[in-house]
């Protein structure tokens, strides 16, 4: 099968949906399918100079933005002409782009199967730019609608999201499949260095992890750090994770804190497995989330999880079995939650064991079949 996948950006940049589209090429890869990526020609921060090259066997097309309009919205409509290849499947990524629309476009023109991961995006516009209003506009009015009707299966990774896209889509369409966890995360490191090499020598440690985006809320976190640290002074707070906005203001509230630090980006599967095993309790104070990897990877790793109830969370987690939910900015709730768990290690051991048990559910080669098994029924 040659399968091309479509989306704003791919490797290296770190973000959930690039690790969806990993997960998913470099198993297709190694079941013998050719497999392409095509995304816009920077990492959010700077433009790539390597346009074209193979990543764990993954051709990957790095094709020029004309310009951006948000940190995480590039206009490249040069996919229209640049597009190469006769393939049995394409994937697209994430709903609301341009490219959703002009993959829709080339896969009529060239009598492609067109299947689409929708990577949940809907929310309102409180943390968008005022130059993508408009846009926000007459996608909601308009090209969504048009952009769905070129698709042959979209696949929600939520159920949250299955009223919004039956405004655009007959739900016929419309097929549920979760992001998953990779098989690492639930084996556990014997020799465990995380804390040592990092200077933790608190008992107790509380790990953000994800995007320093401002929809993320980390300096929720941070705030409430310094209210916790002000009774406790044996919980360590670590934020991990590229910057896209909130960095800075953590590192200021967070500055004259010995137990607090951000350590940026960590890369790397068994680094990944190794920080979450050497944690606690993991904290995902959102303002909007869609379903994110990190869920999943902090229940196989057996860590309680404090989260915001909002979007497709609740449809996976529920409150005292897998952990706790503390509204976005409801600091007092954050508090009593995060100490709730560490002063109650009997609460924290049965959230856990829950945890595991659940997250086997989303191991990625479960995933990646039902993903497989909707490319097969599109083929015949």
């Amino acid at each position: 099968m040659k399968i091309a996948h479509i989306s704003m950006f791919y490797l290296p940049t770190f973000g959930g949906v690039e690790q969806v589209i990993y997960e998913l090429a470099i198993r297709q890869v190694k079941e013998g399918h050719e497999v392409h990526v095509f995304c816009c020609d920077s990492d959010k921060n700077n433009r790539i100079k390597s346009k074209e090259e193979i990543i764990e066997g993954v051709h990957v097309h790095r094709l020029p933005y004309w310009f951006r309009l948000s940190l995480n919205t590039f206009i490249w409509p040069s996919l229209l002409w640049k597009f190469r290849g006769e393939f049995d499947i394409v994937h697209s990524h994430v709903s609301g782009h341009d490219y959703v629309l002009f993959a829709g476009l080339l896969c009529k023109l060239k009598k492609i199967k067109h299947i689409h991961t929708t990577h949940c995006p809907w929310t309102d516009a409180s943390f968008r730019p005022k130059i993508l209003k408009p846009f926000l506009f007459l996608n909601d009015v308009f090209f969504n609608k048009w952009a769905f009707s070129l698709t042959d299966r979209i696949i929600s990774i939520t159920p949250w999201e299955l009223e919004t896209l039956e405004r655009y889509s007959p739900k016929e369409k419309i097929t549920i499949i979760p992001n998953g966890v990779d098989k690492i995360l639930f084996r556990r490191i014997n020799q465990n260095n995380f804390r040592k090499r990092n200077g933790i020598k608190e008992k107790y440690l509380v790990l953000f992890f994800g995007r320093l985006n401002p929809t993320k809320g980390p300096e929720m976190l941070a705030k409430t750090a310094i209210n916790i640290t002000k009774k406790r002074k044996d919980i360590a707070f670590i934020w991990v994770g590229p910057d896209e906005g909130k960095a800075d203001e953590v590192k200021k509230l967070i500055k004259n804190f010995k137990n607090m630090k951000y350590l940026g980006p960590i890369k790397g599967k068994e680094k990944i497995a190794e920080m979450y095993q050497a944690a606690d309790v993991y904290v995902l104070p959102s303002y909007r989330e869609g379903l994110p990897l990190t869920l999943f990877e902090a229940m196989a790793s057996g860590l309680p999880i404090i989260a915001s109830p909002v979007n497709g969370i609740p449809y996976e987690m529920r409150e005292n079995e897998n952990g706790f939910f503390s509204s976005y900015g409801d600091l007092k709730s954050l508090e009593e939650n995060i100490l709730n768990l560490i002063n109650n290690p009997k609460i924290a051991k049965k959230i856990s064991e829950n945890n595991l048990k659940k997250s086997k559910n989303y191991d990625w080669d479960d995933i990646y079949k039902r993903y497989m098994k909707e490319y097969k029924k599109l083929l015949k």
